[in-house]
C-alpha cells in the first residue's frame, strides 16, 4: 500500500508539472516520467543549464535529488547550485518539490547575473586580490567593484558585466586613483582595447586569425592587466637607467620638473624623463636605442627621429662644446 501511495503522489505531481511548466518563462521540459524529470532552464544563451531531478524512495518525505549540467556555466558553479537546491528542497519536505525547485533555479539565474563569470571571479580573489585589497560583487547590477593598492598607490574600478557575457565585452570605469595621469589614461585605454580584442574578430576577414577567431571571456584578461601588470607593478619599479624608484614614494609629493616626469615606452617600462632624454641623445645610436631592462627597441613620440639624425645632432653638439673649451683655454693663456 505504501508503494502505491508513493507512486500516486509522484504521478499527481508529474501531471501538475506538465500542466504548469509551460507557463514558466525560460523553462522547457525535456522528460517528465517517474524515473526522471529533466528540464532546460534558460535566461539567455550563456545563462542556461539542464536540471535532472529524481525522486528518492521515501518521497515526499525526503528531498529530491538534483543534478545539473551546462555548456557555458562552470562545473564548480553548477555543483554549488545543486547543493543550494537540495537545501532548498528540504524546506518543502512533505509537499511537492519539483516545480518549486525549477522555479527557484530560474530565479537564481535571474538574480545572480555574475554566475556566467564565476570561475574568473574565483581566480581574481585567489590570485590577484591581496590583504589590502577589496572586491565587492553587485549581483543585481551585474557589477564588480575592485579596490587595489600597492605601497601608497591605489586604483578603484567598477567593472560592468553585460547580460550576454562573454559574447559582449566588459565595461571598465575608473572610480578613483592617485597614479599619475599618464599611467591612468594609458591603463584604462589598454584595458578597453584588451576587452575589445576578446570579442571582436580581426579586421582582415580573410586572414587565418580571423577564420580561427572565437569569443573569449574578457574579465580575467582585463583584471590581470589592471591589477597584476599595472597597479601591483609600477609602484615597485625602478627607472632602468638611474635605478631609483620611478614613482615618488609619496604620491602627494611627486617630484616636480620635466626631468623627474615619468615616461612610458612601448615595451611597458617606465623611465624618468631626464634619464631617458640623456640616454636617447648619447651614443651608441646604431640599431636604435634599446631598453636596458628587456633589450627591446625603444619607441616614443618624443624621441622619434632616426638614429642618423640623432647621431649628427650629438656630433654637432660635441663639436660646439670643443669650440667653447678651446676658447676658454685660449683666454686662460
Amino acid at each position: 500500500m505504501a508503494t502505491e501511495d508513493h507512486d500516486t503522489v509522484i504521478e499527481k505531481e508529474l501531471d501538475e508539472i506538465k500542466s504548469r511548466a509551460p507557463s514558466v518563462d525560460g523553462l522547457k521540459l525535456i522528460a517528465c516520467v517517474p524515473m526522471l524529470v529533466s528540464a532546460s532552464i534558460t535566461k539567455n544563451e550563456y545563462k542556461q543549464l539542464t536540471a535532472n531531478i529524481q525522486f528518492p524512495a521515501d518521497y515526499p518525505h525526503q528531498p529530491i535529488l538534483v543534478q545539473m549540467k551546462s555548456k557555458h556555466l562552470e562545473q564548480k558553479f553548477t555543483d554549488k547550485l545543486e547543493k543550494i537546491c537540495e537545501d532548498e528542497a528540504k524546506k518543502w519536505i512533505g509537499g511537492r518539490q519539483v516545480l518549486v525547485i525549477l522555479k527557484f533555479i530560474r530565479t537564481f539565474l535571474e538574480e545572480n547575473s555574475l554566475c556566467v563569470c564565476s570561475e574568473e571571479i574565483v581566480y581574481i580573489k585567489r590570485e590577484l586580490i591581496g590583504e589590502s585589497d577589496e572586491i565587492k560583487l553587485k549581483q543585481k547590477a551585474s557589477q564588480i567593484v575592485i579596490k587595489v593598492r600597492q605601497k601608497n598607490y591605489f586604483m578603484n574600478v567598477n567593472i560592468s558585466v553585460p547580460d550576454l557575457y562573454p559574447k559582449h565585452q566588459i565595461q571598465t570605469e575608473l572610480i578613483d586613483t592617485n597614479l599619475p595621469d599618464l599611467l591612468r589614461i594609458n591603463f584604462m585605454a589598454q584595458a578597453k582595447e584588451l576587452a575589445r580584442q576578446c570579442v571582436t574578430p580581426p579586421l582582415l576577414k580573410n586572414s587565418k586569425s580571423a577564420a580561427l577567431f572565437e569569443h573569449k571571456p574578457s574579465l580575467k584578461v582585463v583584471c590581470n592587466y589592471l591589477i597584476r601588470d599595472c597597479v601591483k607593478r609600477y609602484p615597485l619599479e625602478n627607472c632602468p637607467l638611474c635605478k631609483k624608484h620611478v614613482l615618488a614614494e609619496d604620491p602627494e609629493n611627486q617630484l616636480k620638473g620635466r626631468k623627474n616626469q615619468i615616461e612610458r615606452v612601448y615595451c611597458g617600462h617606465l623611465f624618468h624623463n631626464g634619464c631617458l632624454d640623456t640616454y636617447m641623445k648619447t651614443p651608441p645610436f646604431i640599431g636604435g636605442k634599446k631598453c636596458p631592462s628587456c633589450d627591446k627597441r625603444i619607441y616614443h613620440e618624443k624621441w622619434k627621429v632616426s638614429a642618423e639624425v640623432m647621431e649628427n645632432r650629438w656630433a654637432h653638439k660635441q663639436a660646439k662644446q670643443r669650440e667653447l673649451e678651446e676658447v676658454v683655454d685660449f683666454l686662460k693663456d
